[in-house]
């Protein structure tokens, strides 16, 4: 039986079990081993996925303290964030750094765009007290079934340019390419059956040929969380780590838990072309907070413990037995508030950190720190927020909170969010105080034609906590911003050799 799972619009396809167990809840994780060549057994160490999609973004360099506070030795960008990689210079934190989708084509064409692209976002970081480059991930989920192939042309020429261009850069033998893949990529009743989508055999065939041969891993995201939710079937307790009353029989093998089928269904997928023996790097796995039923603390803080757990015994897979994963990264490190919500409202809130960089939870990474350390010195707006006004009738207030939802992150507010039941005034209370921290507290931000007022107060309720703005944010380019440019500088350059 297969099942379906959404993120960024996604699928995700893998054997699940047949019958349904009560709810549960899930969380995130993250780990790391040093790679050789083949599968070896080797020690997992923990990494984490750094997105920067926030209206309230910590300096680079505090984020960079928070990762060493924690002793979190890997971290995985989206994007080469100028700001961000200078902040990682001489911390020893090993990166894998992201070139967006929609930079594939440009680079796919053109070897001057690859190296231009090489020179201004690696080179010029990297060497002795630079930033420890290790990854550099070609695109991101690009064979991700919604969207419809438009990425898919492009992987194989952009890592060919790109592969050149390290060579060319002397950088070929330190720093690996990869490709991270979403779930979907492979199917299979049950994990023995694991094959590529049809499709994609071709190519497939092709990048596990390149990766085998350039000495990279294959990078895959899997969600259990996401099964989940995107379908009322599945098994509630299979996607966590601590026994199953539905588990997944495939021949010889019991499956307790989602994650261990997934693998398997890809170690099989590659096995099938010849690449059994491939070292799996797992770029993203997680478990979100808020903005979901079976989205919250408890949910993640089993899953993430169960997860570190589960690939620190070493114990492996069953087709993979005593071989736990190269790497894992936990997604995510913090709270990401301006992200799209298409994928669900939960999308904001995958962090083991909120935005601010305060834990939510205890976790025990396996870094020797037995529970997650703040982040230090973060400069927060004044102690304030903006609140409906009590003496006010709040009957004509639906087009302000409208107004103010639109602009600034209110998921919490939905059903099966931790603001959920806070009532009327309150929802608007929240509305107006997130729309009035994104404006920096500027004073005409609280007003809404007389309905809001400022207090002094915190009007947090239990577990909905009415945000105060950061003032450390970084001042760099939003992500898109950034791509765009790095775009047009690559076709600028390419036309400039022609001309």
């Amino acid at each position: 039986m297969k099942y379906h799972c959404r993120r960024r619009p996604q699928e995700r396809k893998m054997s699940v079990p047949t019958s349904v167990s009560p709810p549960l809840l899930v969380s995130v994780a993250v780990m790391t081993v040093m790679f050789s060549g083949l599968v070896s057994v080797a020690e997992s160490a923990v990494g984490v996925n750094w997105g920067t999609i926030s209206f309230h973004k910590l300096k680079p360099s505090t984020v960079v303290d928070l990762l060493k506070d924690n002793k979190i030795q890997k971290v995985k960008l989206f994007e080469a964030d100028p700001l961000v990689l200078r902040a990682l210079m001489g911390s020893g934190i090993q990166v894998m750094v992201g070139i967006p989708n929609e930079m594939l084509a440009a680079l796919s064409s053109s070897p001057a765009a690859a190296d231009l692209w090489v020179r201004q976002n690696v080179s010029a970081y990297v060497g002795k007290g630079g930033a420890d480059i290790r990854f550099i991930a070609v695109g991101n989920e690009p064979f991700l079934t919604s969207y419809n192939g438009q990425f898919q042309s492009y992987v194989i020429p952009a890592m060919a340019n790109l592969q050149q261009s390290l060579v060319r850069a002397n950088l070929a033998g330190y720093i690996k390419l990869v490709v991270p893949c979403n779930a979907d990529a492979y199917e299979g009743n049950v994990p023995s059956q694991g094959a590529f989508r049809p499709e994609l055999t071709q190519i497939m065939t092709q990048l596990v040929s390149f990766l085998n041969s350039n000495g990279s891993p294959f990078v895959v995201n899997i969600y259990p969380f996401l099964s989940l939710y995107g379908n009322s079937e599945f098994p509630q307790d299979y996607a966590f780590f601590e026994g199953t009353t539905h588990p997944v029989i495939d021949g010889a093998n019991t499956y307790t838990n989602a994650f261990d089928g997934n693998y398997d269904t890809l170690i099989a997928a590659l096995s099938k072309m010849g690449y059994g023996q491939m070292p799996i790097v797992i770029g993203e796995v997680g478990w979100p907070t808020d903005g979901a039923v079976g989205a919250n603390l408890t949910a993640a803080e089993v899953f993430n413990q169960g997860l570190i757990k589960h690939v620190l015994s070493n114990k492996g897979t069953p087709l993979r037995p005593a071989v736990p994963p190269m790497d894992v990264y936990l997604f995510s490190l913090l709270d990401e508030g301006a992200k799209s919500t298409l994928p669900g409202n939960f999308e904001r809130h995958w962090g083991i950190f909120s935005f601010d960089g305060q834990a939510k939870y205890a976790l025990d990474l396996g870094l020797g720190n037995k529970k997650l350390k703040n982040a230090k010195n973060v400069q927060y707006l004044p102690a304030r927020w903006c609140i409906a006004n009590p003496n006010r009738d709040l009957s004509e207030v639906a087009n302000h909170m409208k107004l103010a939802c639109n602009v600034a992150d209110c998921t919490t507010l939905n059903y099966g969010g931790s603001c959920n039941a806070i009532g009327a005034k309150g929802n608007v209370s929240y509305a107006f105080n997130s729309y009035y921290q994104l404006q920096m507290q500027n004073e005409k931000s609280c007003n809404f034609d007389g309905l809001g007022m400022v207090t002094f107060l915190d009007p947090s309720v239990g577990d909905c906590r009415f945000l105060v703005g950061v003032t450390d944010t970084s001042a760099s380019f939003r992500p898109y911003q950034r791509w765009v440019v790095g775009c047009i500088l690559m076709l600028w350059q390419v036309w400039a050799f022609r001309v």
